[in-house]
């Protein structure tokens, strides 16, 4: 996925949508394998509220353009790995990262709306590109407060980037949830 796509936004204004799906397509669609993520494969990467995507209040993310996914409005300053892998890349301004699952799942964690224009400021990175990660291992840390008072939202999309065309992420809860709950999405 080019990082380009995460750097620069919509910025609220029109995309349109030719050119926002040029910007941000996932560079490899997997058109053999079927996904599946077992209950306890993929665990919450945060307390905090879990919402439908389509309720992020960008429409990058909202129309699904990088990918399916869900949302959560996180309450606590430690993003967590919801998976076994790898961190395949920390973007410049430590706002999103991507991981890969063993099975090559590739999800992208973007903390927040707008949060570019942050240029890293409230993020403290602690993994590398390229580093075996565990579920539960601390990928980030945030200043929240000094987020949520500087970007547009603390709503964080997490955005399976290649899943097959068919594979749909389906959100089997909402509402408020502890990190490390299960059982959030089916694929």
């Amino acid at each position: 996925m080019p990082k380009e796509a995460i750097t620069e936004g919509s910025n609220n204004k029109e995309v349109s949508e030719t050119k926002a799906k040029a910007e941000v397509a996932p560079t490899a669609e997997i058109e053999d394998t079927n996904y599946t993520i077992s209950e306890s494969a993929f665990t919450l990467p945060f307390d905090g509220y879990v919402m439908p995507l389509e309720d992020v209040p960008d429409a990058v993310f909202s129309s699904k353009m990088m990918g399916d996914g869900f949302a959560i409005e996180p309450t606590n300053n430690i993003l967590v790995s919801p998976i076994n892998g790898e961190v395949v890349s920390i973007f410049p301004t430590k706002h999103a990262i991507g991981l890969k699952t063993d099975e090559e799942l590739e999800i992208l964690i973007h903390v927040g709306i707008e949060t570019v224009a942050l240029k890293g400021q409230g993020f403290t990175c602690l993994v590398e590109d390229g580093q075996k990660i565990k579920q539960g291992t601390p990928l980030l840390k945030l200043e929240l407060d000094y987020i949520k008072e500087n970007a547009k939202s603390i709503i964080t999309p997490v955005i399976f980037t290649n899943l097959p065309k068919e594979t749909k992420v389906e959100l089997n809860k909402t509402g408020y949830f502890d990190q490390g709950t299960n059982n959030i999405i089916t694929l």
